[in-house]
C-alpha cells in the first residue's frame, strides 16, 4: 500500500508550483475578462446582469460578445485546469521527462481539438453538469455550481418533476461514466474528438465496475488519510489544550493557533485534491488498454533548498494570524448576532401559508419581518398568493387574476381566509417590516403604483419593502418612488451588482458570500438570504454579515439565534472557521 501512495507524495511539491502559477495565471485572466464584461454592460446602460434581466444577454451584441468570450474562457480554463493535468500525470507515470512549461504547452495546444459542436458539448458537461453530479473530473471555477435551493424544494415537493429530474442525472451520470476518458484519448492519445469517445465508450464498457472500485477504494484511502492528518495535528493538540488547567488567554490563543492550521491544511488539501485524482485516472487510462497496471515510474530524489524556507514562512504566518485575531478577538469571532428573521410566505412553516394567522405565528417566534407575495384580482384588489394559481394551497385552480376578490374571500387556506394586502399591513403595523413581492402576471407598473399609494395609506413606509425577481419593476420603483424602501431579488447575476437600484438586494444562498456581502455594504445597501431553511445554514448566514435571513423554519432560526447568543470561544472559533 505505501509503495503505491509513493508516487503521489513525490508529486506534491511539483502539483504546489503548478497550482500556485496556473491559479495566479488564471485569477489574473478572469479578472480581466471581469473588467472587459463590465465595459460591455456599461456601455448598454447596465451594471450588471441578473436573473431578472438575463434576456438581454441574447439579444444584444454585447450579450452575445459575452456569451462567446465566457465559453471561450471555458475552454482556455479545462486546457490549463485539467488537460495539463492529464500530461503532468503521464510524465509522472512513464518517466517521459516532460517538463512543467512543457506540459503546459500541450495541454493548451490540445483544447483546439475541442473547437467544435461536440467540444462545446464536453466542455459544458465538465463546467456545468459534473459538478451537479459530484461525479468525474471537474474544473476548479464551476466546482461550486449547484441548483439552487428554491428550486430543489419545488423539485422535491412533486413527485413528477422529482422522477424526471432523477431520470435525467442517472441519465447524464451513465453519459459521464461512459465518457470519462475522452479528455485522455485527445490528449494523450492524440485521437479526433469523435474517436477518442469511442475509445472510452469501449474501456468503460469492459472496466466499469473496477472504476467504480478504484475510485470508492482511492475515495477511502484519501479520507482516511485526511483523517488521520486532521486527528494528528488538530484534533489531539485541542484535546490536550482542554485537558490541561491552562489560562483562559493562553487556552484561547492555542484554540485559534490550531484552527489556523487546520485551514491551512484545508487550503492544501484542495489544491492537491484534483491533480492527485488525475494521477489515479491517468494511471487507470493505461493500465485498461494495455490490461495490466501500471505503475509509476520511480523517481530520483532531488533536492528542494526552498521547502524548508517556505515551510517556516507558513509556520511563522499561521503564528502572526494567530496573535493577529487574539488581539482583536470579539471583531473577528463575533458574538452577537444581529442577523434578523424574516418569515418566508407570511409565517413560514409556523403558519397558514401568506394568511394573518401565519403573520401572527412569525412575530411570536421573534421574527423581524414577514415576507408576503401579492396578486391581482380581476376587479382590481391585491391578494396574498404565491403560485400561479390556488390549487396548492385551496385547491381551486384558477388565477387570482381570473377571480374576483368576493370569490378570492370564499377560499381557505387551513381554514384561514385568504387576506387583501390593507388586512395585511393592518396585521403588521407596528410588529413586522413587511417584504411585498410583487407577484405573477399582474406585477407591472400598475401593481406597483398601487402597492405604494395603499403603504402610504396606512403610513407603513419605513415598515415595508417593495420587492421582485423582476429587476425593471424594482428600478421603476426606486426612481419613481425614491421614498419607498425596494429589494430587488437574484439567484444568479455578474457584474457589479451591489450597484443596482435599490435599498436591498436578496441573494440565493450559494451566491451570499462574504464578498457578495460586503459589495452590497459598500454600495450602502442591505442584504438578505433566502431561503435558508437547514440548520447548517441558518447557523452559518446568522454567524454572517447579512442583514436578514429569509427562512420557512422561523422557530428553528430562532432557536439558533438564542444558542449562538451562548456560544463559547470555541464555538465562535470553529463557526467561524468554517464559515469561511
Amino acid at each position: 500500500m505505501l509503495h503505491r501512495l509513493k508516487p503521489y507524495w513525490q508529486a506534491l511539491l511539483d502539483v504546489f508550483k503548478y497550482q500556485i502559477v496556473t491559479k495566479i495565471l488564471i485569477a489574473v485572466w478572469i479578472y480581466l475578462l471581469g473588467r472587459l464584461f463590465q465595459v460591455l454592460l456599461v456601455s448598454t446602460g447596465r451594471v450588471a446582469v441578473t436573473s431578472g434581466d438575463f434576456k438581454f444577454i441574447f439579444t444584444s451584441w454585447q450579450g452575445i460578445l459575452i456569451i462567446l468570450i465566457g465559453l471561450f474562457s471555458l475552454f482556455i480554463y479545462v486546457a490549463f485546469d485539467i488537460n495539463t493535468k492529464i500530461v503532468m500525470s503521464r510524465s509522472m507515470l512513464l518517466g517521459d521527462g516532460t517538463s512543467l512549461r512543457e506540459s503546459v504547452k500541450e495541454g493548451f495546444l490540445s483544447i483546439g481539438k475541442f473547437m467544435n459542436v461536440r467540444g462545446i458539448g464536453v466542455i459544458l458537461y465538465i463546467a456545468l453538469i459534473a459538478p451537479l453530479l459530484g461525479f468525474g473530473m471537474l474544473i476548479s471555477l464551476t466546482e461550486g455550481f449547484y441548483i439552487p435551493t428554491f428550486i430543489t424544494s419545488v423539485i422535491e415537493s412533486t413527485p413528477l418533476y422529482l422522477i424526471g429530474v432523477t431520470v435525467l442525472l442517472t441519465a447524464f451520470l451513465v453519459v459521464g461514466i461512459a465518457n470519462l476518458y475522452v479528455l485522455h484519448g485527445v490528449v494523450l492519445d492524440k485521437l479526433p474528438l469523435k474517436e477518442a469517445g469511442l475509445q472510452s465508450k469501449k474501456l468503460m464498457k469492459v472496466h466499469w465496475k473496477d472504476y467504480l472500485k478504484q475510485n470508492f477504494l482511492y475515495i477511502l484511502v484519501t479520507a482516511v488519510l485526511l483523517a488521520a492528518v486532521v486527528a494528528i495535528f488538530i484534533m489531539l493538540p485541542m484535546k490536550i489544550v482542554y485537558t490541561l488547567p491552562l489560562q483562559d488567554g493562553t487556552r484561547r490563543i492555542l484554540t485559534i493557533l490550531f484552527m489556523t492550521a487546520g485551514a491551512v491544511i484545508s487550503l492544501f488539501a484542495g489544491l492537491f485534491a484534483t491533480p492527485l485524482y488525475i494521477m489515479k485516472m491517468t494511471q487507470l487510462f493505461y493500465s485498461y488498454k494495455t490490461g495490466e497496471l501500471l505503475l509509476f515510474e520511480e523517481r530520483e530524489k532531488r533536492k528542494h533548498p526552498f521547502v524548508l524556507t517556505g515551510l517556516a514562512a507558513v509556520v511563522v504566518g499561521i503564528i502572526v494570524v494567530t496573535f493577529v485575531m487574539n488581539r482583536y478577538f470579539d471583531e473577528v469571532f463575533p458574538l452577537e448576532c444581529n442577523v434578523g428573521i424574516v418569515a418566508h410566505r407570511a409565517g413560514g412553516n409556523e403558519g397558514p401559508e401568506n394568511t394573518v394567522a401565519g403573520l401572527e405565528a412569525a412575530y411570536g417566534f421573534g421574527a423581524m419581518g414577514s415576507e408576503i407575495d401579492i396578486q391581482r384580482t380581476n376587479d382590481g384588489f391585491y391578494v396574498l398568493n404565491h403560485d400561479s394559481t390556488f390549487a396548492r394551497v385551496a385547491g381551486d385552480d384558477r388565477t387570482p387574476e381570473e377571480m374576483t376578490l368576493e370569490e378570492v374571500k370564499a377560499l381557505k387556506v387551513e381554514g384561514e381566509s385568504v387576506p387583501t394586502f390593507e388586512e395585511t399591513l393592518q396585521a403588521c403595523k407596528g410588529k413586522l417590516i413587511l417584504f411585498t413581492e410583487l407577484k405573477g402576471n399582474t406585477a407591472d407598473r400598475q401593481m406597483a403604483d398601487d402597492a405604494v399609494r395603499i403603504i402610504k395609506e396606512y403610513g407603513m413606509e419605513e415598515e415595508c419593502v417593495l420587492i421582485s425577481l423582476k429587476y425593471d419593476l424594482i428600478n421603476y420603483i426606486e426612481s419613481t418612488y425614491p421614498e419607498m424602501h425596494t429589494g430587488f431579488l437574484t439567484f444568479a447575476s455578474f457584474g457589479n451588482t451591489a450597484a443596482l437600484n435599490c435599498d436591498y438586494l436578496g441573494l440565493e444562498e450559494e451566491s451570499a458570500t462574504s464578498d457578495a456581502i460586503q459589495a452590497i455594504h459598500n454600495q450602502g445597501k442591505k442584504a438578505l438570504v433566502w431561503t435558508s431553511n437547514e440548520r447548517e445554514s441558518q447557523r452559518h448566514f446568522l454567524c454572517s454579515q447579512a442583514d436578514g435571513l429569509i427562512t420557512d423554519n422561523v422557530k428553528q432560526a430562532a432557536e439558533m439565534k438564542t444558542e449562538l447568543a451562548r456560544r463559547t470561544d470555541l464555538q465562535r472559533i470553529i463557526d467561524r472557521f468554517f464559515g469561511l
